[in-house]
């Protein structure tokens, strides 16, 4: 009798083993798929652009950095378009990119990120000195990605809101047309600006289209990192909703 027990408790003890050696296996080979598929989805992220027959028109927002774009060769890669970024300090780098952009038949915006940190009128006269009035730009954009927490001094939330409207305000008056918005969900969450404040979106998603503003956007970051040959860093790929 003793020895059917111990015999049964053998046989339970060795299924046991087989069962949890079988879930580790599994665990190993689910493991193995999700980093195959996470190392085929960056890769595929590398090149990947939405239907040219979903969204016809298609440009790019060049890296903010000094790497050599090669403004022909984004063209003819796809790009109708490109929005070049202004950051506090830019001199003759802003100044030689837009040109060459416009000389390969880009049309051709300029994005400003707010700095909540700082007053509008600093901001808005650095888009003033380097950014020409000019009918044929696309609208300007504004960046809306920083919060205010590491401010110092510290700005309220309802400082930050007012800098930003007088920002727009100017820069609009300079421009002559409205302002684009680039909002993060970040400040959405903080801000409700797509509520608020009654202007075109740029919301930004790789490759699911965006819906964090609650409403209808114009212009869509589909990949925030395209590989080209057109440029020494990757490119933010953008398209225009019809």
């Amino acid at each position: 009798m003793a020895a059917s027990s111990a015999k049964g408790a053998k046989r339970t003890r060795s299924r046991g083993g087989l069962r949890r050696r079988w879930l580790l296996r599994m665990a190993a080979l689910a493991i193995l798929f999700g980093l195959a598929f996470a190392g085929w989805l960056w890769w595929d992220m590398r090149a990947w652009r939405p239907d040219e027959t979903l969204y016809p028109e298609q440009g790019a927002l060049v890296p903010a950095g000094g790497g050599e774009v090669r403004f022909a060769t984004l063209k003819a890669v796809g790009a109708q378009f490109v929005y070049l970024p202004l950051a506090a300090g830019a001199s003759g780098g802003f100044a030689d990119r837009f040109a060459r952009a416009r000389e390969a038949g880009l049309q051709v915006g300029v994005a400003l990120d707010f700095d909540p940190c700082l007053g509008a009128d600093a901001q808005s006269g650095m888009f003033a000195q380097m950014v020409p009035r000019d009918a044929d730009l696309l609208p300007p954009a504004i960046g809306l990605s920083r919060l205010a927490d590491n401010c110092t001094p510290k700005v309220s939330d309802a400082a930050v809101e007012s800098e930003l409207m007088t920002l727009i305000n100017q820069i609009e008056t300079h421009a002559g047309r409205p302002v684009i918005l680039k909002l993060s969900p970040a400040f959405q969450d903080r801000h409700n600006t797509a509520t608020t404040l009654a202007r075109d979106l740029w919301l930004a998603r790789d490759r699911a289209r965006p819906d964090y503003a609650g409403r209808p956007w114009l212009l869509w970051s589909a990949n925030s990192a395209l590989v080209t040959e057109a440029a020494a860093e990757p490119v933010e790929w953008v398209v225009v909703q019809k």
